[in-house]
């Protein structure tokens, strides 16, 4: 049973930065693909960024292209996002996904291709 759980949520002033991270517990980390995903007030959830097995395919929503960074570390069963200049549009709860799969270079940036979800963090960001 695989299990994941975020932290490093929190409320934060425009411009600034935080650093999320998920910890995959139950099953060996480097089969799965990693994604983060958010959910605003009355918002559906949204991709944000996504990772390969193997850490070479990543993939960004443009809302966060080049202000966001996702990253993993195997030996660690962890999966981290940095976040800069935010804004108070990134305001949400994120999630972070997990899909097994075979191909190392895969990664997959739509909800329904993930088969694990975390519980969320919060993030908010005031102007």
């Amino acid at each position: 049973q695989v299990q994941l759980v975020e932290s490093g949520g929190g409320s934060v002033q425009t411009g600034g930065s935080l650093r999320l991270s998920c910890v995959l517990s139950g099953r060996t980390f480097s089969s799965y693909a990693m994604g983060w995903f958010r959910q605003a007030p009355g918002k559906e959830r949204e991709f944000v960024s996504a990772l390969s097995r193997s850490g070479e395919g990543t993939g960004a929503a443009d809302s966060v292209s080049g202000r966001f960074t996702i990253s993993r570390d195997n030996a660690k069963n962890t999966v981290s996002m940095q976040m800069t200049n935010l804004k108070p549009e990134d305001t949400a709860v994120y999630y972070c996904a997990a899909q097994f799969t075979y191909y190392s270079g895969r990664y997959y940036s739509r909800g329904d291709e993930y088969t694990y979800w975390g519980q969320g963090t919060q993030v908010a960001v005031s102007s």
